[in-house]
């Protein structure tokens, strides 16, 4: 897949080594019935702030922002961290989610 935004890319990697690449976090979280999380070896999400880098999407802190316009159109960024995530929506609107609750916010919608 073509990573259009590097800004809020995305990467599954299996046990294997096999990479599957999403061109938003959204993507691979809406993709994940389809795999085998038992066979998952790391969930990727694109620092928002620093997007050369790829952190663990499980310890992440994803942002909803209507101001942050991701690819798929579900405004969702990722952080490394609680505190740069929450330093990014003092002038922003938007809410935090955890990995687990943003996978609940997007089924919801």
């Amino acid at each position: 897949m073509t990573i259009v935004d590097q800004q809020h890319a995305a990467q599954l990697v299996t046990r294997k080594g096999k990479v599957y690449k999403f061109d938003a976090a959204e993507c691979m979280i809406n993709s994940l019935s389809d795999f085998d999380e038992n066979k998952v070896a790391q969930f990727l999400v694109t620092d928002y702030q620093t997007p050369t880098e790829l952190i663990d999407a499980t310890t992440a802190t994803f942002i909803v922002s209507p101001e942050i316009p991701s690819p798929m159109r579900a405004n969702l960024s990722a952080s490394k961290s609680k505190e740069s995530a929450s330093a990014i929506l003092a002038s922003k609107q938007g809410d935090l989610y955890s990995w687990k609750e943003i996978q609940h916010y997007l089924k919801s919608q």
